[in-house]
């Protein structure tokens, strides 16, 4: 069984990224995961035993004092080490800004196939394949590296799964200097909580407010139902441009990709620059008043009405069913 490298990317404010555990199952399903990681020498020996407990049946640990401050440089060293050491036939990475960086250096260093922004892998006969939603999800792509090393990075939220526990076996890696120039972070501060909600773009379930909403206040009805769901909110390009709710809810091509399992589009006609941007979510329910809005030709479940109407007889019917 050939190893498969996940790039476990470490927060600078401390923490996995929540799209860890997603990557190694997709690793476990074409080969034996394992992850790469770099961090302070304070915390190495919890973040080993926290990826063995998300799958990786080994972890090549690399420690730095300024693991968190410094950008790309010596994390990319830390994985093309361990791809030379594992003799990995594949990298998987979320699809971040960081991670992307990352896997790109090593991926030049070793004139590897890069496969960006993936929403699902699987073991092909001729390789490793990863499928893609592409121009705006009007289509499904397929595509292959036909280099020896594949670089894959996925999309947080795309690919979900139960990891095997283990007892991972930790194998340290001794880095020189850094090879390449990289950035040092000065100094982090921390923006102060907006909400309690979940993020955005790692939340299980995401409710989102459109046109339909009317203003500002009517937009609440989406918070309402957000906090019966314990869901993420949040909002079409129209519902920002009108000011509902600020640019950072805005999910579609030109804001956050989502990919939750429940996804719900309150008076949120469809454009396809926003289902670009949610449309491989598990489940999508539409409510809307329009019945041939674009939205219901890729809802699970649609509902042909007012939202004032639908909704809160939705989370009343929900607050029931809790007791």
């Amino acid at each position: 069984m050939s190893s498969i490298l996940v790039y476990a990317e470490f927060s600078p404010l401390g923490g996995l990224h929540p799209a860890t555990g997603s990557l190694l199952f997709a690793a476990s399903q074409l080969g034996d995961p394992e992850a790469v990681v770099v961090t302070p020498p304070n915390e190495s020996d919890d973040v080993a035993r926290r990826l063995g407990e998300l799958g990786a049946s080994r972890v090549y640990s690399a420690q730095a004092e300024d693991a968190s401050r410094i950008l790309e440089g010596v994390h990319a060293d830390a994985l093309d080490l361990a791809v030379e050491q594992s003799r990995a036939s594949a990298i998987l990475a979320a699809h971040t800004d960081h991670s992307r960086e990352t896997v790109a250096r090593v991926a030049a260093r070793r004139g590897a196939g890069v496969l960006l922004d993936a929403v699902g892998v699987e073991a092909g006969g001729e390789g490793i394949l990863a499928r893609h939603s592409v121009f705006g999800g009007t289509y499904d792509v397929v595509s292959r590296a036909s280099s020896e090393l594949a670089v894959i990075t996925l999309r947080p939220g795309s690919v979900t799964g139960a990891p095997q526990p283990r007892s991972a076996t930790v194998i340290p890696l001794v880095l020189g200097a850094v090879r390449e120039p990289a950035a040092v972070i000065d100094s982090i501060e921390p923006a102060a909580a907006m909400s309690e909600r979940p993020d955005l773009r790692t939340a299980l379930r995401v409710v989102s407010g459109g046109r339909g909403l009317g203003s500002v206040e009517g937009f609440a009805l989406v918070e309402q139902l957000a906090d019966v769901l314990e869901a993420a909110v949040g909002a079409s390009r129209v519902a920002v441009d009108s000011g509902f709710r600020p640019q950072s809810f805005q999910v579609g091509q030109t804001g956050t990709t989502v990919s939750p399992d429940l996804y719900i589009a309150l008076g949120i006609s469809g454009a396809i620059q926003h289902k670009a941007g949610m449309q491989t979510s598990k489940t999508i329910v539409a409510i809307n008043t329009d019945e041939d809005a674009p939205m219901f030709e890729i809802a699970d479940f649609g509902i042909v009405g007012d939202v004032f109407v639908v909704v809160p007889q939705l989370i009343e019917a929900i607050e029931r069913r809790r007791g």
